[in-house]
């Protein structure tokens, strides 16, 4: 990326980062190059850097030229699932004998990562609310803690942590501040600039954008931490394969206008639902109820295409209403141009069950798409039965 690139918005920055037009014939969509191996000029003659897939392949470069550059980071680094970013930083940074936060209302995948995998290892681990720094602090085992990780907002719950003060916290304990940023996407919130050391992104959601791709990203700052990372990527090999990258780095083009709908067709989506009868409680973080509205709207530059919400009847009118909805289509993960709705605590979250990650059983959550916003209200309207 030049350094006239990199001084535009973002919007440009997802069209143009990483994705100069090919040399050889013009062609202003990167290549994908699906070789395995590398002719080298030479022995250790490499080209550009590139003698083996799993090593480096200019695909997955773009991509990673492009995350960086939307989150603001030094360095991205590309994986074949957001499980798998996770893994290799957790086995980078982490030993056996340490310890890491996780919040108490965690996504399903990170808590069975830590605590049904990773523990095995030796790596402790304890539950905290993020929404409160005092909580976290007192989580936190100076000398012990080598992480603490964020999500902002949770998954399912949509609470807000303030990354500023865990921030400042974290750093006095000698740990670092990890914030899965996958709800958000780069173009609502970038937690570098409010002093996180770490972003992750399942990028099989937002920023691929329409249900086609799994894949995850790492982005950091510090160029010491990028090369551990990068060498553990490698040895590991966890990483995304070449036509992989290339739908991610495809859908990360539009990301900002696609979000911009997403936000627009979530905040009608919350309105109704805050007004209907079998409606108990509403979490979006562009409601002025929500706790966290005045800190999200500090954070992000808007609240958000996810809206969870709970229903009078309990866990069998929860499933009614997943079963009802048409439109909203029943399955997992989210951040499709399409809309899902979901029981997390039958599906994405079923691994927390009976843990103290628990999600309550009248919690449905919607990842609302970019449809009409009429037809999706009328969707709603008849799976709640009015």
């Amino acid at each position: 990326m030049t350094d006239e690139v990199s001084q535009h918005g973002f919007e440009t920055l997802a069209i143009h980062a990483g994705q100069e037009a090919d040399p050889a014939t013009g062609a202003v969509v990167p290549p994908i190059h699906p070789a395995s191996t590398f002719r080298q000029d030479g022995v250790g003659g490499m080209r550009g850097g590139y003698e083996y897939g799993r090593s480096a392949n200019p695909t997955r470069t773009a991509l990673e030229t492009c995350l960086a550059a939307l989150e603001g980071g030094t360095r991205a680094l590309a994986f074949a699932s957001g499980m798998a970013a996770e893994d290799t930083l957790l086995r980078t940074v982490c030993g056996p004998g340490d310890h890491v936060v996780i919040p108490n209302d965690a996504y399903g995948g990170t808590y069975r990562l830590v605590a049904k995998v990773a523990a095995r290892w030796g790596l402790e681990w304890s539950a905290a609310d993020v929404t409160d720094a005092t909580a976290v602090q007192a989580a936190v085992r100076p000398g012990q803690t080598k992480i603490v990780w964020v999500e902002t907002p949770t998954n399912p719950l949509l609470n807000i942590a303030d990354l500023d003060a865990l921030a400042a916290l974290t750093r006095d304990a000698g740990a670092r501040l990890v914030v899965d940023n996958t709800f958000a996407s780069p173009y609502l919130q970038q937690p570098l600039a409010h002093g996180a050391d770490v972003v992750v992104h399942s990028t099989t959601k937002y920023i691929g954008g329409h249900s086609d791709v799994v894949g995850g990203a790492l982005v950091v700052l510090d160029a010491e931490l990028a090369a551990e990372l990068a060498y553990h990527q490698n040895a590991m090999g966890p990483v995304a394969g070449p036509f992989d990258a290339w739908l991610t780095l495809r859908g990360a083009k539009t990301l900002a206008v696609r979000m911009d709908r997403h936000c627009d067709n979530a905040e009608r989506v919350a309105a109704l639902l805050s007004g209907h009868p079998r409606v108990v409680e509403v979490r979006y973080p562009g409601l002025t109820a929500h706790p966290g509205h005045e800190l999200a709207a500090k954070q992000m530059r808007r609240f958000g295409g996810m809206v969870s919400f709970r229903v009078a009847g309990g866990e069998a009118a929860a499933l009614e209403v997943c079963e009802r909805a048409r439109l909203f289509t029943l399955a997992e993960s989210l951040g499709g141009v399409e809309s899902l709705i979901e029981h997390p605590a039958r599906m994405t979250h079923a691994s927390a069950a009976g843990s103290p990650l628990e999600v309550p059983p009248d919690l449905i959550r919607l990842s609302v798409g970019i449809e009409s916003a009429d037809d999706l209200l009328a969707d709603l309207r008849h799976a709640l039965g009015s």
